[in-house]
């Protein structure tokens, strides 16, 4: 087992307020808890993992090139490899998710990027 307290967890703030925080996973697949301020979206961005994010507080919509669909609480949206796509807090209050990613990825996604 590897067991991962929340509380000792590598965190990351890719810009203010938006907070990441890279829970137990594997090279096949990792977990990071996420919260986003109202307003905030990420930017448009694609990746190698394929992505399932879950909503557990709050409002999300997810842009992709060709839709866009607001999830509210424990609503849940797959996103495919290589699939542009954004996240915005289109909410009044503060959004918590739950991104899964596979494979597995850590925090270089955002720190390596031009």
């Amino acid at each position: 087992m590897d067991y991962q307290p929340f509380d000792d967890a590598e965190t990351y703030e890719p810009e203010e307020a938006w907070r990441r925080v890279s829970l137990a996973g594997s090279d096949a697949f990792t977990f990071e808890w996420f919260e986003k301020p109202p307003g905030h979206s990420s930017p448009m961005h694609d990746h190698e993992n394929e992505q399932v994010c879950l909503v557990l507080e709050g409002e999300l919509t997810i842009h992709t090139e060709d839709d866009s669909k607001t999830l509210g609480k424990y609503d849940s949206a797959w996103l495919d490899a290589w699939e542009s796509h954004r996240v915005e807090n289109t909410g009044d209050e503060l959004a918590v998710g739950l991104d899964v990613f596979a494979p597995g990825r850590d925090f270089d996604f955002w720190t390596d990027r031009d």
